[in-house]
């Protein structure tokens, strides 16, 4: 017997708040089977209305923790009004909350068709299928933002071992097909004692072939080793556009960089470390530095806008004192680095107006960057959230680069989060990444999606290592998302025709 409609609305918003436990820096991975499967228990016998409600209920928790550090970026950072801050992430959380409470929705739906529908078809083929397809949507739709979606809680449970194969969404799909063997073991227990050989090999298979595939080796080592720095120089992200902040940027990276040419092939800085258009800075600074460097048998890979002959920038990595060789930001983020209904909005918040606001996006497909003779498979910042952005680079790339500013977030989970996103990255493609950060965290990542090596947050720091360039293809690389994607909605294809045969 269902608790209470208020009693399951607590509980829908508790399970939500619960899951971001299981991401970073928590990592308590347990924690995404038990939430999921308490929001399935509540959507069992909801109405579709009632399960609308429960699964909105579901993502206010889960977004209203997990992504709290919307707000930081928009009050401290963005100088808006408390009111108004809380307003607009406010408004964010809910947004994403959608995708949960259509789940929930559509489940009820399919159920209201098959009344006689059994609780094991529900909870083994509907609900996983249905949560893995919204999941996926919420990826893509209006530019996509697949933060805290559950394959990113397992990259350190023993499902990892299927990233390589089915990616990040096939891992999500995973979860919730475990989440929903595990509520219908529990649910059968009074039938079926808790020894019900089926269910229990239902939920060991995933958990040990992922546990056994985690131990293939994907890609293959490919010519010398490289050493490589990555310098984090935690200048203060009120000063980026204040007048003698791009002294004191230029300044600290030069002297941070200083001692590491010669000993380090590669030496990367973040995202907008240098706040100035490139052009305008080359003749003075980048092309000194780099002949410097290349004497000495260094490259730097830099972030910095690079304006284009329209008046128009883009955000980049751009390899010192050669402009041929640069990766220009393709997927952007809205709000932040590029405002939609720009006419109508911009002048309305101080946080709209910030200065280059206004980016452009760079083409798609680029080439991976050559660089201190390897190819870099290269993102910046929130690029590397969506896996299929790496793929165009691929096989080619050897290794993967990334280039962030998470000081727009403070001392919140999103740096974490982020590092967690990375590591999944390297899993997925077998490549190493180095993931140079304005302020933290600063990474270098193995094929197997282990940090060797980090910084703290919030100080200067150089994370030096040396790094292996890899070949070969993971057989995501070979397919990307649309094996899961076919697969999902191959099973919904199915589950749908049933229903409407009943209907």
């Amino acid at each position: 017997m269902m608790a209470a409609p208020k009693v399951r609305g607590i509980a829908a918003i508790v399970a939500g708040g619960l899951l971001p436990l299981a991401f970073a820096p928590f990592g308590l991975f347990p924690v995404a089977f038990i939430s999921l499967a308490l929001l399935f228990w509540l959507w069992l016998e909801s109405t579709p209305r009632q399960a609308l409600l429960l699964g909105l209920l579901f993502g206010i928790g889960q977004f209203g923790v997990g992504v709290s550090w919307v707000y930081v970026a928009i009050h401290t950072f963005g100088h808006t009004v408390v009111p108004l801050a809380i307003f607009l992430t406010s408004l964010f959380v809910l947004t994403l909350a959608l995708f949960p409470a259509l789940a929930g929705y559509a489940v009820a739906r399919i159920r209201a068709l098959l009344p006689n529908s059994s609780s094991a078809f529900q909870l083994i083929l509907v609900m996983p299928l249905l949560w893995g397809l919204l999941e996926w949507v919420r990826g893509w739709i209006l530019t996509g933002f697949p933060w805290l979606n559950l394959g990113y809680s397992q990259i350190d449970s023993p499902l990892r071992g299927w990233a390589p194969i089915v990616g990040v969404y096939g891992l999500n799909w995973i979860v919730a097909l475990v989440a929903g063997i595990a509520l219908w073991w529990w649910l059968q227990r009074k039938q079926t004692g808790w020894l019900n050989i089926p269910a229990i090999v239902a939920i060991a298979l995933p958990l040990g072939v992922g546990q056994l595939l985690a131990q293939v080796e994907w890609t293959s080592a490919k010519g010398e080793s490289l050493s490589v720095a990555l310098v984090q120089g935690n200048v203060a992200q009120s000063t980026k556009w204040q007048i003698g902040g791009l002294q004191r940027r230029i300044e600290r990276y030069s002297e941070m960089t200083r001692p590491l040419i010669g000993k380090h092939q590669l030496i990367v800085w973040p995202e907008n470390a240098i706040t100035q258009f490139y052009h305008r800075l080359d003749e003075e600074f980048f092309n000194p530095m780099a002949e410097s460097a290349k004497a000495q048998g260094s490259e730097i890979v830099l972030g910095v806008p690079v304006l284009r002959d329209d008046d128009r920038y883009y955000t980049s990595m751009a390899v010192a004192g050669d402009a041929g060789r640069q990766y220009h930001k393709h997927h952007l983020v809205p709000f932040g680095e590029y405002l939609p209904l720009d006419s109508l909005l911009r002048g309305l918040i101080d946080f709209f107006n910030m200065p280059m606001s206004d980016y452009v996006s760079g083409a798609a497909g680029q080439s991976p960057l050559k660089v201190a003779g390897t190819t870099a498979a290269v993102t910046i910042c929130y690029e590397d959230l969506f896996g299929e952005e790496y793929l165009s680079q691929l096989p080619e790339a050897e290794i993967l680069l990334n280039g962030s500013n998470n000081a727009w977030y403070g001392d919140s989970l999103a740096a974490h989060q982020h590092l967690e996103i990375a590591r999944m990255r390297s899993l997925e493609l077998g490549r190493w990444t180095l993931r140079a950060t304005t302020n933290g965290i600063t990474a270098i990542i193995n094929p197997q999606g282990l940090i060797t090596k980090r910084s703290p947050q919030f100080e200067q720091a150089v994370v030096t290592g040396v790094i292996q360039p890899m070949q070969g293809v993971t057989p995501y690389i070979v397919w990307g998302n649309w094996l899961v994607i076919l697969l999902m909605v191959a099973g919904l294809g199915v589950v749908v025709k049933q229903a409407r045969w009943k209907a």
